[in-house]
């Protein structure tokens, strides 16, 4: 931490470690060989004791203060005239948190979290709000409406660049709102976020940083009430959900919804279960709103299969037994119509079925009709990630029968293939569920058990 700050580091010690004497050789550090002596403490501004010895130590805090230098004794907060902070670099933004030496484990899980909230994309922010300093003192003179630019710095357009990796227009667009004898406003803006498949553990950090940026959140009805409350408490949340034989809220509407708050000049967040590209009408989306002029950006989340085979025990690859994935769709009779079943029916390959539940009887009789082995393994996971996770087990001709028996209700996820055999022996969380009842087989001598 020293040296990045850009400090010139003396070691003294009777012998260096392996890496301090490849940073001597390197001449990034200094070397004191010996026993400690007090003149070693003459022309330093700033001392660390980390000898194993706390007489030792103290002396070096006594001599340290009688040169008024500053003093850190390592895990010794009473003999350390300052602490070492725990610092979240976003360079020039440094935010350092300590705790007086009470508790500094504490402190670093403080840091980790607070660093989650900051986007990586701020230290570029600063650096080019220091560049044009002096430019925008002189465009704003007024003091409010300085402090409003600096807003939009922050909430528009350049900010959005930035984070997109776009440094040069960010940079023209900081020179363009100088230019405009008008004041910048700051324009709306939607993300299409995916929310994952439920547990607020496996959110990205730039989904949690969307959640607490917006003003208005629209929202499917599968996001679970443990994510809705990692949003800012002010934030509008509109409810936009479409379940499968209840009230749902047509695609034109949501349409408007996010044009009309957008073009209001809010942050919208539109809030997608799984990924908002994978079967979430984010591409639908993602068209209307370059058709409209309204600026989008895409937070992806981890899908449905990922998770469900993650939470199940279950690799959707293997090289013994898969070597493709194909996700699919299956939630109303027109999606079964355009599917190819001879190619779905190919083994050594696993498919991952979404919204299929209402239609396991039709699935069964196609796959096997065109070629599926009956006796091809599945796991279907009910709730995948949360707490009242089921995942069900079986061969395909008892899929129906099975899911019927355990009373299998959407959301769920379906997987078919060699690899859902893993789910047995591998399954780790939530309920295990499966027909007949287990039976292990019990070895008659001690070389059948090996």
């Amino acid at each position: 931490m020293l040296l990045k700050a850009g400090a010139r580091v003396t070691v003294g010690a009777q012998v260096l470690a392996p890496e301090l004497r490849e940073w001597l050789q390197l001449e990034r550090i200094a070397w004191r060989a010996g026993t400690y002596q007090s003149e070693w403490l003459d022309g330093a501004w700033l001392v660390i004791a980390a000898t194993r010895s706390r007489p030792l130590n103290a002396r070096i805090a006594a001599d340290g203060q009688a040169r008024q230098r500053l003093v850190n004794v390592v895990d010794d907060p009473a003999l350390s005239s300052f602490q070492i902070p725990a610092v979240i670099d976003r360079s020039p933004l440094l935010v350092a948190i300590s705790s007086g030496g009470a508790a500094p484990m504490l402190a670093r899980r403080l840091r980790e979290r607070i660093e989650s909230l900051l986007d990586p994309a701020l230290g570029s922010l600063l650096q080019i709000a220091q560049r044009y300093r002096a430019r925008i003192r002189a465009r704003y003179d007024d003091l409010a409406a300085r402090r409003r630019f600096y807003d939009w710095l922050h909430d528009g357009p350049v900010h959005a660049s930035l984070r997109a990796a776009q440094p040069v227009q960010a940079e023209q667009q900081l020179v363009n709102a100088l230019a405009n004898r008008k004041e910048a406003q700051i324009p709306g803006s939607v993300a299409l976020v995916g929310a994952g498949p439920g547990d607020p553990g496996l959110l990205t950090l730039r989904a949690l940083r969307a959640l607490n940026e917006a003003d208005v959140i629209l929202h499917d009805a599968l996001i679970s009430e443990p994510i809705l409350d990692l949003a800012r408490r002010d934030a509008k949340r509109i409810a936009v959900g479409k379940r499968g034989g209840a009230m749902h809220t047509p695609q034109a509407t949501i349409h408007a919804l996010l044009l009309e708050h957008a073009r209001a000049g809010k942050r919208v967040v539109r809030l997608k279960g799984g990924d908002p590209f994978v079967f979430g009408r984010g591409g639908e989306e993602l068209e209307f709103l370059r058709e409209h002029g309204v600026a989008y950006e895409v937070v992806p989340g981890i899908t449905a299969a990922l998770a469900c085979a993650a939470y199940s025990g279950v690799p959707l690859t293997h090289r013994d037994h898969a070597q493709s994935v194909r996700l699919v769709t299956a939630h109303c009779q027109q999606s079964f119509n355009t599917l190819d079943w001879s190619d779905l029916a190919r083994e050594r390959q696993t498919l991952a079925i979404y919204m299929g539940v209402s239609q396991l009887d039709e699935l069964t009789l196609q796959l096997i009709a065109h070629g599926r082995a009956a006796d091809t393994q599945f796991a279907l996971i009910e709730n995948g990630s949360l707490p009242q996770q089921r995942t069900l087990t079986g061969t395909l001709r008892a899929l129906p029968t099975l899911a019927a028996r355990h009373a299998i209700s959407a959301p769920a996820l379906l997987i078919l293939g060699e690899v859902a055999e893993q789910a047995d022996a591998s399954h780790w969380y939530g309920e295990l569920l499966g027909e007949p009842p287990r039976r292990f087989a019990v070895p008659r001598t001690l070389a059948d058990a090996a």
